[in-house]
């Protein structure tokens, strides 16, 4: 027996007066309706209705069971339409992991319009490099910016592409010259990304696909993108970072790409979170909102 639906059909029944006026409400038979308040009192071991043929009466048992009946059929039917209601909007806690320099320069530039565009959302923002379990943290979505990315139970939108650019300044340039091949950037202060699998290698391809492999040295390597674009501002060497770290410098001529003629494997943006039956609203919500941001190219 569904308990829950006899209570149900009980209390209809006692509400409209009859099996067959509940019947005609509830959308099923007579017999059903009537089947289900027999069952009922069986599994009670009391009379809840004293039947004749022109009404209904509740006995004393009756009474004190359609009270408690009552209030709990309103409970579940409270909170049903309290989780739709959560479900139709978003709110409640939105946490976010993203790579440091990412968070940093380029998240927090939107991320303000997403919170204004939903205020019944806040936000926990998390920025930093290191691998992160976002079930086992707690994270609701997280920003990735890689080459690949590894196998994974979560769920991977990408969102945008951006370059890996040689960045160097005019007056670095100016003293030590300018780099015309790959194979030139052994004589030069090369300023590296410690986290790279290999800081120190790296692979370009030239127009006609020929591969242009080089290892590099010099006296600065940092494990964020933002302390060698600084390094690199002050002339210290070249740098090799993400474009939407120095699209603006570039820009406006404070840093200048080098070796444009060569490419080196460009990092995607994807959007990551867990694979749930029913995403929650805020997570679509954040979603959405990247993918609108992104569908403009940003760092060309």
């Amino acid at each position: 027996m569904d308990q829950l639906a006899a209570m149900r059909a009980f209390r209809r029944v006692v509400d409209a007066g009859s099996f067959t006026a509940a019947a005609a409400e509830l959308n099923q038979s007579h017999t059903i309706v009537s089947r289900q308040v027999r069952q009922l009192e069986v599994e009670l071991g009391a009379q809840l209705l004293n039947r004749t043929t022109r009404r209904l009466a509740l006995t004393e048992a009756g009474q004190e069971y359609y009270a408690r009946c009552k209030q709990i059929i309103d409970q579940i039917d409270d909170a049903a339409q309290a989780v739709s209601a959560h479900q139709a909007r978003p709110s409640g806690l939105l946490r976010i992991n993203a790579p440091q320099a990412f968070g940093t320069l380029e998240l927090t530039g939107w991320l303000p319009q997403f919170i204004m565009a939903h205020p019944q959302i806040r936000v926990d923002l998390v920025c930093n490099d290191r691998f992160v379990d976002l079930i086992e943290e707690g994270f609701d979505v997280a920003l990735r910016l890689t080459q690949a990315l590894p196998d994974s139970t979560l769920i991977a939108r990408r969102l945008a592409v951006s370059d890996m650019l040689v960045v160097a300044s005019p007056a670095y340039l100016k003293r030590h010259g300018t780099p015309l091949e790959p194979a030139d950037l052994v004589h030069h202060n090369c300023l590296t990304y410690s986290l790279a699998p290999k800081p120190n290698e790296f692979h370009f391809t030239a127009a006609d696909g020929k591969p242009h492999p080089v290892v590099v040295r010099g006296n600065l390597q940092a494990n964020t993108g933002i302390a060698l674009r600084a390094a690199a501002l002050a002339g210290l060497g070249i740098a090799t970072t993400a474009s939407f770290i120095v699209h603006a410098e570039l820009r406006h001529g404070a840093l200048v790409h080098v070796l444009p003629e060569f490419t080196l494997k460009p990092r995607e943006l994807y959007v990551l979170y867990p694979q749930n039956r029913h995403l929650s609203p805020k997570v679509r919500a954040f979603v959405e909102f990247a993918s609108d941001w992104y569908r403009t190219p940003r760092w060309a």
